[in-house]
């Protein structure tokens, strides 16, 4: 098939072309190529979400590079759409006994319209396709660019602080379904046609099931989508998730990657850890100096690149970026030889928000920061000195039928990015600053240390940070949950005693801020984010397996003993 494209190239398309994999299976392949006659430099997209539609397509990436003189090759993964085989969730794309990404790499380089330079393009599970790839250094592998996606899928795509990704994971398994039906069908017609009606009803209902208990096993995915309830027998980390890691492989990784990610982001940790990992353990010298990161406003998706507002919040017209004129220079200099400077840009680019514009570095974290503590205090206080004697805690009730929702933050599946959290303050313990007299930049991780106490064997902390305005607008940068029985580990969860005062430890994951003068800093905490998490049923009972809760007391202390503060990035 030969068509023209929007921007005037023709491009021709041989549909699906059989890659055979190590065992047999065959996963079936779209190539769109330049109508010359090459052969040509090639970019390969590995997709859950279907070949003939996926976000490439979407976003006009194969016109787009076929325009610029490169194959685009778009692949269905095993168990997907077209191709055979059965998925599990990046069980075949990586080090395991089959390596599909290998494979497809290799028989891409192999064919004669490719010139043996093979890059690798995708975000989200096209981004885990490629970081789960990197390991294998297929020889014809010679640069990524990889969009949001995750370092560790316990921490960062399943669970988070030891909490359920519920809205994500529920909305994500129904979105996987349509092929999965469609291999069911092939068998039995009529029991694909039963499911399909049940999915349909879930969707129409989705609010309903948000609420389900128990949460493990989720009848809907009984016999089709088993891989989801076999994660949630899997709360703990431990061998099953560390078989899948992608953190404990970058000692392996020797491609050029451009990571690319957003502060709104539900995979932000997995970039940023990809980056830092990779620029300190990748194979060789060459490989670390050739890691780059970029950071910006965005929330999941590269809908959002070309897009100001994320959220209820304007960046300027310096967020705004081409996702597709943002990756050809990588590929020009890596595939084509092209001399255009890439190389000696910074490795790092940043969009601090409030100021709304890009800082450049050359590692990240910034080596000029330094942490600086804010400390709860007592009547509501954030303040720089710690408490010098005693204070009264603040407690707060946790019921799980009355949740606090959900607004905006680094989610996936609801509505994401910078949300005023006015609406919901009143229902947490809220500490706020005094209005500072000059600005304030923040860049990097962020974490709050809390000296708590439960009635519960078991409850959850969620803290976020925001930058209040004058007019009182508090805009959310960050946030973080831990469920309380992971406050000494994620692979050995240890219950409360009761009304027993603990150190917990919660990650709210990075941002990049200047608060400026005449702002206000605020911490926010409560027990709940939902329906982004599951609930916590404060049982103490097996993860997931509760029909019904109970409500909590929860305590936060704040005194010369107990100094809970929250640890800021400041950049001197």
């Amino acid at each position: 098939m030969t068509l023209t494209s929007e921007i005037g190239s023709e491009i021709r398309i041989l549909r699906d072309q059989p890659v055979t994999m190590r065992d047999g299976t065959r996963l079936y392949a779209d190539v769109h190529l330049p109508a010359g006659p090459g052969p040509f430099p090639a970019l390969l997209e590995r997709t859950p979400y279907s070949k003939d539609n996926s976000v490439e397509v979407q976003i006009g990436a194969p016109a787009y590079f076929v325009a610029a003189g490169y194959a685009v090759v778009l692949q269905d993964v095993r168990g997907r759409f077209r191709s055979e085989g059965r998925f599990v969730p990046f069980q075949d794309d990586g080090w395991g006994a089959n390596r599909d990404g290998w494979e497809t790499v290799e028989w891409v380089a192999a064919q004669p319209w490719c010139n043996g330079q093979v890059g690798t393009i995708g975000g989200s599970y096209s981004g885990a396709t490629q970081y789960r790839l990197a390991p294998t250094h297929p020889p014809h592998l010679r640069a990524m660019v990889a969009r949001e996606a995750s370092a560790d899928f316990h921490a960062e795509w399943v669970y988070h602080g030891g909490a359920f990704e519920l809205a994500f994971m529920l909305g994500w398994t129904l979105n996987c379904m349509d092929s999965d039906l469609a291999h069911l069908g092939a068998g039995d017609a009529m029991l694909a046609r039963r499911r399909g009606l049940a999915l349909r009803q879930a969707r129409a209902a989705i609010e309903t099931w948000q609420r389900h208990l128990p949460l493990n096993p989720n009848p809907l995915w009984v016999g089709l989508a088993d891989w989801h309830n076999d994660f949630l027998s899997h709360p703990d980390d431990g061998p099953y998730w560390q078989q899948l890691s992608i953190e404990s492989q970058h000692a392996e990784v020797e491609a050029p990657i451009l990571h690319l990610g957003g502060w709104f982001d539900i995979f932000l940790n997995g970039t940023l850890k990809n980056f830092s990992g990779l620029r300190a353990h990748a194979r060789t010298p060459e490989a670390r100096r050739a890691q780059r990161l970029i950071e910006g406003p965005w929330v999941h998706g590269p809908w959002n690149l070309p897009i100001p507002i994320q959220g209820e919040v304007d960046f300027g017209p310096e967020s705004v970026r081409d996702y597709n004129d943002l990756r050809r220079p990588w590929f020009d200099y890596w595939l084509k030889g092209s001399q255009n400077g890439v190389m000696d840009e910074p490795a790092v680019q940043l969009f601090v928000m409030g100021e709304n514009r890009w800082r450049s570095a050359d590692e990240y974290p910034l080596p000029d920061t330094r942490s600086a503590n804010w400390y709860l205090r007592q009547a509501g206080q954030l303040h720089p000195r710690p408490p010098s004697g005693p204070e009264p805690p603040d407690s707060d009730d946790d019921d799980p039928e009355q949740p606090v929702p959900t607004l905006g933050g680094s989610t996936l599946n609801l509505p994401a990015g910078a949300f005023d959290q006015r609406p919901i303050e009143a229902r947490c313990l809220v500490y706020t600053s005094e209005v500072l007299a000059r600005d304030l930049t923040i860049i990097g991780n962020v974490r709050c240390i809390l000296y708590a106490s439960s009635s519960a064997l078991d409850t959850a902390w969620v803290v976020r940070l925001t930058d209040v305005h004058p007019d009182g607008f508090s805009r959310l940068l960050c946030d973080g949950i831990l469920r309380a029985r992971y406050r000494q580990s994620f692979t050995a969860p240890a219950l409360l005693t009761p009304h027993e005062v603990y150190e917990f430890v919660v990650d709210l994951w990075a941002t990049a801020n200047t608060f400026l003068a005449g702002h206000r800093l605020r911490v926010a905490i409560t027990s709940s984010s939902f329906p982004r998490f599951d609930r916590n049923l404060n049982t103490g009972g097996v993860f997931g397996a509760d029909a019904s809760g109970q409500v909590a007391r929860n305590s936060i202390v704040h005194d010369e003993r107990h100094p809970s503060h929250i640890i800021l990035p400041v950049i001197n």
